[in-house]
């Protein structure tokens, strides 16, 4: 299965221990929902977190960094066990180094998943740069694996498949489900 990834790929994403994932855009559609009462919704796609369980499983750290500040994405984080949650950060380098050095971690050990500009600073310094089929195209065309899927439609779940195919485990994750 992992023929499906580019050689140069597969050798990056075994480097990687850690993955970190932008919001909106990327974990969703990207678009904001607001009821009526003002209460904002978003969307999760449950493969995508089936994935980000995998990788956990696996001894691939998760985290996530976004601008916005959400208590429904706080919920989310909860339920799927991801600890490394920053949110209301708009500078997410900074964000990214802060975090890299309570884990003690290399930028170049780190994989960042984003689709808007204000994700470049910090995706710049990773080991491998991924964006989603709709992200910005100016951030596309300088990712190092753009995802099939767009954000919020199963993105996270490829990346999250390209990361244990570099580790070379991720034929044994779904054959474990046989």
């Amino acid at each position: 299965m992992s023929e499906r990834f580019a050689q140069q790929t597969l050798r990056l994403a075994g480097r990687i221990r850690l993955a970190v994932f932008d919001v909106d855009g990327v974990m969703t559609d990207g678009r904001l929902y607001y009821g009526e009462n003002g209460v904002e919704t978003k969307a999760f796609h449950t493969r995508d977190g089936l994935g980000l369980k995998a990788l956990m499983q696996h001894g691939i750290g998760v985290a996530v960094i976004t601008a916005r500040r959400s208590e429904l994405l706080a919920r989310r984080m909860a339920e799927l066990g991801i600890d490394q949650f920053v949110q209301g950060r708009e500078d997410k380098r900074q964000a990214l180094d802060e975090l890299l050095a309570i884990l003690e971690l290399s930028p170049t050990h780190a994989a960042y998943t984003g689709d808007d500009l204000v994700d470049w600073p910090a995706m710049l310094v990773c080991g491998l740069k991924c964006a989603p089929a709709d992200a910005a195209s100016w951030v596309r065309e300088r990712a190092d694996h753009v995802t099939l899927q767009g954000g919020g439609h199963g993105a996270v779940r490829e990346v999250c498949e390209l990361l244990l195919a570099g580790h070379g485990v991720l034929e044994t994750w779904q054959d474990s489900f046989k």
